[in-house]
């Protein structure tokens, strides 16, 4: 939690621990109205995941030149990372690959011009759906296959070995193999399962070396990998080179058979514009919604609305909320989102969104803790372009400002820290006001990238069921929704949240439980007068 070292300070170790726990759960809700908080302490704990998201950055194109014995080129391969997006019902990272031989080989060999497609789980890599494109000679043949992944008990790894669950096809397993952490002296196993034969694919980890290619050099870990088929018997043995960053990009892989030495060398890589969005698109709710009783709020008017007549929200919308934790009985904390302004920012058309979160006068005298957020984001995708953080946590501040670029997936900071990240990518206030955009019917499932603590994450938003919520002396029909995301543990602060069941979208409550205790947040609302 980021407030820790505010706490320790002298000045609040002279009170008793009463006085001090009552700090941290108010520290605590004041994060909490912002949201990065749970999703924070989560990510400081899944830094030794066994699944890694940064190969699947989508947009991504490696390109390998294949040579085989005296054949300088004799095929090329090309993957890449397609779209994200809604696919047989299901959000789906869709992955392409495509196998070509050339030039003599092709004429004199055997001619082989394949493509292949994977459909993979946002949260684990492993396929749902395979399909490929054989083409030999004169032949053309297309397959699918549906892949039936284990769920529960079955899906958790033996702990002594680096198993992966579930079965993956070639293509989905050159992602996954990518998105282990690939540490010296791991080893790991995974199933494959291709043309209705099944593989073994084990991969070592043995050390570095620095390997020099046509597009660069690079710091690479050596792996021994091991293709056993274990259909008809017989393997393969693998020499491959992954780079040492986060996505592993597979630099080189040599392999020797009877007739000779084949070596796959990267010989391009890049990013492209995705076809498909590669998120999945929020939907706005379809029809017009059912009569409703209005839900006053102050400051939540509005005025012009700066363009955004599509959108549940307006230029002038102030929502104030209030923070409580049950050992305090007033108000912890309280919290502004301001649509600000739509103007030129930065050189971009964009819409200003602010947000204040502070604790309450009564604790000022002990701790004080404030957090001002500014995200200017693109009017029509609600993403971000800049991000600008003030955080004050008793004599700690800490001031962060990122330059967003969604079209090549990279935020900036001012110190000129480059971090890679997913095209598409929330900060922590777009998303409060991209959700409100979402198709919320139960028991719909969205899911966006939002950054935290300089990293991607996954972030799902799933509508669970329509209820009435009381705030105040009103009942408001609302549907409530969990904020998960792809950590191992994805629901352990059991974030929910609770909409207005109308065409402006309201976030009315949103609450978490902690090992501090249950924290909620409120929207301040007009009480109605009877007629």
């Amino acid at each position: 939690m980021r407030i820790g070292c505010a706490i320790c300070s002298d000045r609040i170790l002279n009170y008793d621990s009463r006085v001090t726990q009552r700090l941290k759960l108010a520290a605590a809700c004041l994060l909490l109205v912002l949201g990065p908080f749970a999703l924070s302490s989560s990510a400081q704990q899944t830094d030794d995941r066994p699944f890694s998201p940064a190969p699947y950055r989508i947009g991504e194109q490696l390109t390998y030149n294949i040579s085989f014995s005296n054949f300088i080129s004799a095929a090329h391969v090309q993957v890449l990372v397609a779209s994200r997006g809604i696919f047989f019902g299901r959000d789906a990272i869709q992955l392409k690959g495509h196998v070509e031989t050339n030039g003599v080989v092709n004429a004199a060999l055997f001619a082989v011009n394949n493509d292949y497609v994977a459909y993979v789980d946002p949260l684990n890599g492993l396929p749902f759906r395979s399909e490929q494109t054989l083409r030999e000679a004169s032949r053309t043949a297309e397959t699918a296959t549906d892949f039936a992944q284990p769920a529960g008990t079955d899906a958790i790894p033996p702990k002594s070995m680096g198993e992966v669950p579930g079965t993956a096809d070639f293509l989905s397993a050159l992602y996954r193999l990518r998105s282990l952490p690939l540490s010296n002296g791991l080893t790991y196993g995974l199933s494959v399962r291709n043309d209705n034969q099944n593989y073994r694919i084990e991969i070592r980890v043995t050390g570095k070396e620095m390997i020099k290619t046509n597009v660069g050099s690079f710091n690479t870990l050596v792996s021994q990998v091991r293709v056993k088929n274990e259909s008809l018997g017989g393997a393969y043995n693998l020499k491959a080179y992954f780079s040492d960053d986060q996505r592993h990009v597979p630099v080189l892989v040599v392999t020797r058979i009877s007739a000779g030495e084949i070596r796959a060398e990267l010989a391009g890589t890049g990013f492209v514009t995705p076809a498909v969005s590669p998120t999945p698109v929020p939907t706005p709710v379809a029809g017009t919604p059912p009569a409703r009783s209005p839900v006053v709020v102050p400051g939540a008017s509005g005025g012009d609305d700066g363009g955004t007549t599509d959108l549940p929200f307006k230029v002038g919308e102030q929502l104030n909320y209030q923070v409580f934790v049950p050992s305090i009985p007033t108000v912890a904390a309280t919290a502004t989102f301001h649509v600000r302004a739509r103007s030129k920012f930065f050189d971009h058309d964009g819409l200003q969104f602010t947000a204040h979160a502070q604790t309450t006068n009564a604790l000022q005298r002990v701790f004080t803790a404030s957090e001002v957020m500014t995200s200017y984001v693109d009017p029509k995708s609600l993403l971000p372009f800049r991000s600008e953080l003030t955080s004050n946590e008793g004599r700690r501040r800490v001031v962060t400002r990122l330059t967003i670029n969604q079209d090549y997936g990279t935020a900036v900071g001012e110190n000129g820290e480059r971090i890679e990240i997913p095209i598409g990518t929330h900060d922590y206030l777009s998303y409060f006001y991209v959700l409100r955009t979402f198709n919320l019917t139960p028991p719909k499932r969205n899911a966006i990238s939002i950054l935290v603590n300089n990293k991607p994450k996954t972030l799902f938003i799933t509508a669970l069921k329509r209820e009435n919520l009381q705030i105040g002396t009103q009942t408001i029909p609302a549907i409530q929704v969990s904020l998960t995301t792809d950590d191992a543990n994805s629901d352990r602060f059991q974030i929910r949240g609770w909409i207005s069941d109308d065409k402006r979208r309201l976030p009315l409550r949103l609450t978490a439980v902690t090992e501090l205790g249950p924290l909620r947040a409120d929207l301040a609302i007009v009480p109605v007068t009877a007629q």
